[in-house]
């Protein structure tokens, strides 16, 4: 299992991002959260496997219509037990 962190950058809050962003990791199975930044970035972190989280880090760096996404940072890292039961949005 793999565990991906990502920042994203731009125009990205209030935008319907974190409700399409936990619509699209529940349909690829993955656990984790999305929620704002006071910088006015996203951070989300998901789990699973490498292929659902690589089509979800392609989704984040367009995102939904209204967004305008500047950049994103990602980091992954290999974990043995998932640390989450679900994804959801965190405020």
């Amino acid at each position: 299992m793999q565990h991906l962190t990502l920042k994203i950058y731009g125009k990205v809050q209030d935008v319907y991002f974190r409700d399409n962003t936990t619509e699209l990791a529940k349909k690829l199975g993955l656990v984790g959260y999305v929620k704002n930044i006071a910088d006015g970035s996203l951070e989300v972190v998901a789990e699973g496997e490498e292929l659902p989280l690589k089509k979800l880090l392609d989704w984040c760096k367009i995102g939904p219509r209204l967004a305008k996404v500047e950049r994103v940072e990602e980091e992954w890292e290999e974990v043995g037990n998932l640390s989450f039961e679900e994804f959801e949005i965190e405020y």
